[in-house]
């Protein structure tokens, strides 16, 4: 059985952190300076684990072990949320990164093929899941166009730093026999429950909305209230309707979001013409998330047909089903979380979206999950427990070698 290197996996989890560090946090988003920096610095350390590193066509950083397959793909993401905490998918890519070099230098494992990825924009600064999509051969010429909050698109953004010409690498089906990844929790049940481990049994669907409000701008000192279309009270009503019908569908794992909102002009003294909130819903079971977004849509008729203001709904992207993880990569990960931490782990669902979730469709997926502390993510204040991270990493470790020898 391989040992990972404590030590240098902190240390190279840190000095990644150095990229884009902002107090305890990282801001590092796609296709930033920091961004950009820190690929190459993640190209070199695979490099430095003897894998051949490139940097692909829409960012992705691929170790490719020279070793003869089948080979276990180990990763996650490198980019961060524009406020973003230092674990939150670089927790996996220096994973992938340590096993690599772990592997290599054990007689026992040397001879095993460990594919490494740091996936490039899964919190979705331009696309969602932009490198795993392009991976599987999942992205559209209507994917290149999208753009980032500042207007730029993907294909422009590839263009400025330079990787128009490069390759995409993409899944090899004599190759590839699965895709496993370490992760933080982003949630509070393995910090509540005293679990050192989770094995993540599926990852929850997702869908996002827009609704949007139409009514009249005016003079907000001349308009008397019983003329006015305003546009922000309907906002805010239906976010205070909605939230009282969402509680009746929800089930045990159903959360639900609004994100972000604006009024327009949003001036002090005129009443507001239009506006808009995002809403951003999840479940493990389709059929929930089917009666949330009719639930929605129906919200907005008949706010509608009541008036002053109108009020529409639509997908503000794809729909992106709940997937389930391979039950026998996951029996590799329970039984090596059983010999690492016995009794401390536990079979759990992700809440949170996941690279795997677009990867299912090709190739078996499985995750391992480390507790967050007091469940904080997405956040400058997220934080994982340094022996949490070595065991999850050597757990992940022990399960890839097990899954390699069958």
């Amino acid at each position: 059985m391989v040992d990972i290197d404590g030590e240098r996996l902190l240390t190279s989890l840190r000095t990644l952190r150095g990229f884009g560090a902002t107090g305890s946090g990282v801001v590092r988003p796609t296709f930033s300076d920091a961004d950009m920096a820190a690929r190459q610095w993640l190209r070199h350390q695979m490099a430095t684990a003897g894998l051949d590193a490139t940097i692909d066509g829409v960012g992705n950083v691929f170790g490719r072990s020279r070793n003869h397959g089948p080979a276990v793909v180990i990763g996650s993401h490198s980019d961060t949320q524009p406020q973003g905490g230092w674990l939150d998918g670089a927790f996996g890519v220096m994973c992938a990164i340590e096993i690599a070099r772990s592997f290599a230098e054990d007689a026992t494992t040397a001879g095993l093929a460990i594919d490494t990825v740091a996936w490039s924009d899964e919190e979705g600064t331009y696309a969602d899941f932009l490198g795993s999509r392009s991976f599987v051969g999942a992205l559209s010429a209507a994917d290149m166009r999208r753009a980032n909050a500042a207007g730029e698109t993907v294909a422009e953004a590839i263009e400025r730093v330079g990787l128009r010409d490069a390759v995409r690498v993409g899944f090899e089906a004599g190759r590839h026999l699965g895709y496993v990844e370490a992760h933080i929790e982003q949630g509070p049940h393995l910090d509540d429950g005293g679990r050192r481990i989770g094995v993540v049994t599926s990852i929850v669907g997702m869908r996002a909305m827009q609704i949007t409000f139409t009514g009249q701008q005016n003079h907000a000192g001349t308009t008397p209230m019983a003329r006015r279309r305003d546009a922000g009270v309907a906002l805010f009503e239906y976010c205070v309707r909605l939230g009282a019908r969402l509680e009746a569908l929800a089930g045990p794992t159903t959360v639900w979001t609004i994100g972000n909102a604006r009024l327009e002009p949003g001036a002090e003294s005129i009443v507001p013409g239009s506006a808009w909130c995002s809403l951003q819903f999840r479940d493990p079971d389709d059929h929930v998330l089917d009666a949330i977004e009719a639930t929605v849509a129906h919200l907005a008729a008949e706010m509608t047909a009541e008036g002053p203001v109108e009020v529409s709904a639509s997908l503000r992207r794809d729909r992106v089903p709940p997937a389930e993880m391979s039950l026998e990569l996951r029996r590799h990960l329970v039984a090596a979380a059983e010999a690492r931490v016995p009794g401390a782990w536990v079979e759990m669902p992700s809440a949170a979206a996941h690279d795997a979730m677009v990867l299912t469709g090709t190739l078996p997926c499985a995750m391992v999950f480390i507790p967050s502390i007091d469940g904080i993510s997405h956040d400058f204040a997220e934080d994982s427990d340094d022996d949490d991270i070595v065991v999850g990493c050597q757990v992940l470790a022990d399960a890839a070698a097990s899954m390699l020898r069958g």
